[in-house]
């Protein structure tokens, strides 16, 4: 990303009428097959509802984000919450991930095809990857993101094929064309 993208995104989570977002809470009706205990990472955090997520149920949860500001939103916002998280400025295009295991990895919003790998690797036994990222068909209604930031139908689910598959949806979500995967890494045998 750089220097450039990094001072993009702090400015878009200085602008006052820049909102925070909801809080995934269509990974509750996962409760069973998401963990409590455990490390979590939350992969481009922006201001950090997904990292919020993961601690509320009592992950030790690192945010990470290129964005100084959206982590700092995101501080702040455990802090409100009486949370625990730890934040750390990434580059991911140019830095690796942090090291895991991790029982859960979020990655919402945020495409950079070749980190799945990676993300299947950092995961523990047992551990759990959540995504949500826009597909090519939500440019029917909206310009941007670019398809370059945009997945092709089922494209999720080939990226996380070393995985196994907990649940896929593809489809509207409010104004959003969206494709949403649970997916776990298999425990060995």
């Amino acid at each position: 990303m750089g220097a450039d993208d990094r001072e993009r995104w702090d400015r878009i989570w200085r602008e006052a009428g820049h909102g925070d977002g909801e809080r995934p809470d269509w990974l509750d009706a996962f409760g069973d097959a998401l963990p409590s205990r455990g490390r979590a990472l939350d992969v481009a955090s922006g201001s950090g509802r997904v990292a919020l997520y993961f601690a509320a149920r009592g992950l030790a949860t690192l945010a990470v984000d290129v964005s100084v500001e959206g982590l700092r939103r995101a501080s702040d916002a455990a802090a409100r919450a009486g949370l625990a998280l730890e934040t750390r400025a990434l580059d991911l295009e140019s830095q690796p991930l942090p090291e895991g295991p991790f029982a859960a990895i979020g990655v919402f919003h945020y495409l950079q095809r070749d980190l799945f790998p990676e993300l299947a690797e950092r995961l523990a036994p047992g551990g759990v990857l959540a995504c949500e990222i826009a597909t090519v068909r939500n440019l029917e209604r909206h310009a941007k993101p670019s398809k370059r930031f945009l997945l092709e139908s089922n494209e999720l689910l080939r990226l996380c094929g070393p995985l196994e598959i907990v649940d896929y949806r593809e489809g509207w979500f409010g104004d959003s064309h969206l494709a949403r995967i649970l997916a776990r890494r298999p425990s060995p045998t």
